[in-house]
Order: C-alpha cells, then structure tokens, then sequence
C-alpha cells in the first residue's frame, strides 16, 4: 500500500534551518509529483512546495527564497530545506502524492520555531 514517511521536523530558534524527508514507497516514485503541504494551529493546511516527476517546483509565495523542495528518484524521497525559519513557519508538515485522482498523506511532522 502507498506510504509516506515524513522525518526531520524539530525545534528551532527563529533564523535557523531544518531539513525534512519524506520517504515513499507502494507507488511508481519517480513518475509522480509530490507536494509539501502545512496546517498550522487552527488554520487550513496549504501547500508549501510542489515538485514534478521532471523536478519542476512551484513555492508559496511566502517560502520563496528560503525553502528548497527537491527529490532523490533512487531513495524515493522527496525533501523540504527550510533556511531563514520564522515563527510562523510553525507547523505540522505533511507529504502528500496524488494517485488515480486520491490523495494520500504521510503522518506529518512538527516544526516549531521558537525562541
């Protein structure tokens, strides 16, 4: 079945950067785009970053320039690096493939950036 495992999230102080990963497996990895998607507390998720089977990417217009999506087809992992982290960038990050039209969603990680 379609799994997606999200690790990396954590604490850190405003300013700092954090890497996550998403690792994929139960689907054909490398001819699907994935997505980065967040939910803040009492707010709607949205999409962070997006990424095509051809490595194309598209970014919030409120990550631009500080956070980098990326994949790896041999690991089958897709990759989020944040750089420049602000306190609202806190979030539970999500992973997520769209397939045959269903969208499926990895457990999430925590992102808290605090002082």
């Amino acid at each position: 079945q379609v799994q997606l495992v999200e690790s990396g999230g954590g604490l850190v102080q405003p300013g700092g950067s954090l890497r996550l990963s998403c690792v994929a497996s139960g689907f054909v990895f490398s001819i699907n785009a994935m997505g980065w998607y967040r939910q803040a507390p009492g707010k709607q998720r949205e999409l962070v970053a997006a990424i095509t089977s051809v490595s194309s990417t598209n970014y919030a217009d409120s990550v631009k320039g500080r956070f980098t999506i990326s994949r790896d087809n041999a690991a089958r992992t897709v990759y989020l690096q944040m750089n420049s982290l602000k306190p609202e960038d806190t979030a539970v990050y999500y992973c997520k493939v769209q397939l045959r039209g269903y969208d499926f969603w990895g457990q999430g990680a925590q992102v808290t950036v605090s002082s």
